[in-house]
């Protein structure tokens, strides 16, 4: 007997769920939505659209100019208390800067979030993409090197977890978005140890990315240098770049051990 959905027991709290939902409405595209777009991009009813718009503006999640809504700063303290509790950022931060000023590219770290990486720690240098990238933001993890660097490292039966009911989009001619391209894309990362993502995002980007592991084995986030495409980019990213990124995850890894820092378990079991 199948068991009974979290959604309709009665421990699942709907009004918490809207609201959340209503947060996620916001982005880059649309930044100050109407009360109808956040309606249509909800699936709720303007009514109770409303009322979860003026209850979080209550708040101080959501300011309001005319008939737009935007958010407020104080929707940062939600992610900055996640931040400051992963301290992994903290053990990371010098090696990134090392490795930047080192290849003179932009790093960053990444952990797997459902479908998506989010960024945790950025050391930029110019800008390779044509979205903003820092702390906070989300890339589809399919199509980055940083995704695909964690993914390799899940257990069989994890990954296909994490594929199930999942539809892949082409971003580019060039994005791998097939079940069975990315899956011997994954065996041949987990194979090499690093991931190397051409123009599959964006048409000028390149990255390679190699995954973090702490002590206990588990792979807990990823690293990654991005830089323009050009006919050099995967000779220079295999030659060059490479070895300075695996001399800063060997860095990372051991500042990780030295420091005795584990995953929380809820992060750790996300996909077991």
């Amino acid at each position: 007997m199948a068991s009974q959905p979290f959604e309709e027991s009665p421990d699942y709290v709907q009004s918490l769920a809207r609201g959340l939902q209503v947060l996620r409405a916001f982005d880059r595209e649309l930044s100050s939505p109407s009360l109808s777009q956040v309606a249509e991009r909800t699936g709720l009813s303007r009514a109770v659209a409303r009322r979860l718009l003026l209850t979080l503006q209550h708040l101080g999640y959501v300011g309001s100019r005319g008939r737009s809504f935007f958010l407020t700063p104080r929707v940062l303290e939600l992610g900055y208390s996640y931040l400051t509790s992963l301290d992994l950022t903290e053990l990371a931060q010098q090696s990134l800067e090392q490795l930047s000023h080192r290849i003179g590219e932009s790093c960053s770290m990444a952990v797997l979030d459902g479908t998506d990486i989010v960024y945790v720690l950025r050391v930029p240098v110019r800008r390779v993409m044509s979205v903003a990238l820092g702390v906070g933001a989300r890339l589809p993890a399919f199509a980055t090197s940083m995704g695909r660097a964690i993914l390799a490292d899940l257990a069989d039966d994890a990954l296909a977890a994490w594929m199930k009911g999942q539809t892949f989009r082409a971003y580019t001619p060039q994005t791998l978005h097939t079940v069975s391209a990315l899956k011997a894309e994954l065996a041949r990362v987990r194979k090499q140890g690093y991931a190397l993502v051409s123009r599959e995002l964006e048409h000028g980007l390149c990255s390679i990315a190699v995954p973090i592991r702490a002590a206990d084995g588990s792979t807990v986030a990823a690293l990654n240098v991005g830089m323009p495409y050009s006919d050099e980019a995967h000779k220079r990213a295999t030659r060059e770049i490479l070895p300075a990124l695996r001399e800063t995850q060997a860095a990372v890894e051991q500042t990780i051990a030295r420091g005795g820092w584990l995953p929380h378990l809820a992060m750790k079991n996300a996909y077991a």
